[in-house]
């Protein structure tokens, strides 16, 4: 079984939590997040050793030759420079990502939400888990466990992460445009006076014979 990898005070980007989502179009669609944190972070540096001796016991002579070819394609591996992440809209990497390194992982399940005093949550408590889940916005700083492992089928050889566990750790400045300001934008509603009741209806006399 692969050891688990623990990030300290990591920035939390692109989350799917509360809803699944596909990478691609007609694709599976899994819990993701990307985690973005310094390159000697303690965490990266875990992980990094631990990939390296899965490659080496399934693949022994050939394990170097196997990282390099997961190097060459960023589509084979889990883990990248910050640079490599460029927004499709500016065709320019995301400022939050320059001068990091960031690891992504997914999960076909949602991955246990753990409390600020560090007690999981019950995954049968649906509705707990989403609440933790929605408060985890893309720029905030958590902490996450996941578990590395190596893909090896049609597809091609990679390396993957299971998003096991996350934890809210502390706020910081939100990724994308925020909340637009919409203040004078609309007035106030009027008030419109309540419509008068009907006024009853006599009832018609009877017909005399």
């Amino acid at each position: 079984m692969s050891e688990i990898i623990y990030l300290s005070n990591v920035r939390l980007s692109f989350p799917h939590l509360v809803e699944p989502h596909a990478a691609t179009e007609g694709g599976i669609k899994k819990y993701s997040a990307d985690f973005i944190m310094p390159p000697d972070h303690p965490g990266f540096k875990q992980f990094m050793q631990q990939y390296a001796s899965l490659v080496q016991t399934k693949w022994a002579e050939h394990a170097q030759s196997v990282m390099q070819v997961i190097q060459n394609d960023r589509k084979l591996r889990c883990y990248g420079s910050g640079t490599e992440k460029i927004d499709k809209k500016t065709f320019q990497p995301y400022s939050s990502y320059a001068g990091m390194v960031y690891l992504t992982a997914s999960k076909d399940v949602l991955p246990q939400m753990i409390t600020d005093n560090g007690s999981p949550v019950d995954p049968v408590n649906t509705m707990a888990c989403q609440s933790i889940a929605r408060k985890l916005y893309g720029g905030c700083f958590v902490n996450a466990a996941l578990s590395p492992w190596l893909q090896d089928n049609r597809h091609g050889r990679g390396v993957r992460c299971d998003l096991v566990a996350v934890q809210f750790c502390k706020d910081g400045e939100p990724f994308g445009e925020g909340t637009i300001d919409v203040t004078g934008v609309f007035g106030a509603v009027q008030q419109q006076p309540a419509a008068a009741a009907p006024a009853a209806s006599m009832p018609m006399p009877p017909f005399m014979s």
